[in-house]
């Protein structure tokens, strides 16, 4: 068993996200990780929980992981982008606040901006699922 506060771990400035070879600039945000298990081969673990903080104005561009991912907003408000992933189009603006839950699968193109005037905070699971012939493992 592992226990630590979420103010005691690292908290660390994200600055650029691959999408599609392309390397595209963060704004206003930064992550701690609370937990972490395994090595998926692509330098994320195979689980994971976060604590992200984005600052107002802030965002993350559109991107994709291998991972699926669950985010619970803690604090702000933010207007979450959902991309067709053939166009790189969004096809779908959500606002989200505290208690919203937001689920991406694995490969879905994604992306978020703290529309608030104040930090926006949110919780944000990883995991890889990995599927068969007869479906998940």
């Amino acid at each position: 068993m592992e226990v630590i506060h979420w103010q005691d771990c690292q908290d660390q400035k994200i600055e650029k996200f691959p999408y599609k070879e392309k390397i595209n600039e963060v704004i206003g945000t930064s992550v701690r990780w609370l937990s972490k298990h395994g090595d998926d081969g692509n330098g994320y673990p195979e689980y994971g929980l976060r604590f992200f903080t984005i600052q107002p104005g802030g965002h993350i561009p559109i991107h994709n992981h291998y991972y699926h991912q669950t985010m619970f907003i803690l604090s702000g408000e933010f207007e979450c982008w959902d991309f067709d992933s053939e166009t790189d189009q969004i096809k779908g603006k959500f606002i989200c606040g505290p208690g919203t839950s937001v689920y991406i699968p694995s490969l879905a193109p994604h992306g978020m901006k703290n529309i608030g005037p104040e930090a926006g905070t949110f919780l944000c699971c990883i995991c890889n699922v990995y599927e068969d012939k007869e479906g998940v493992l």
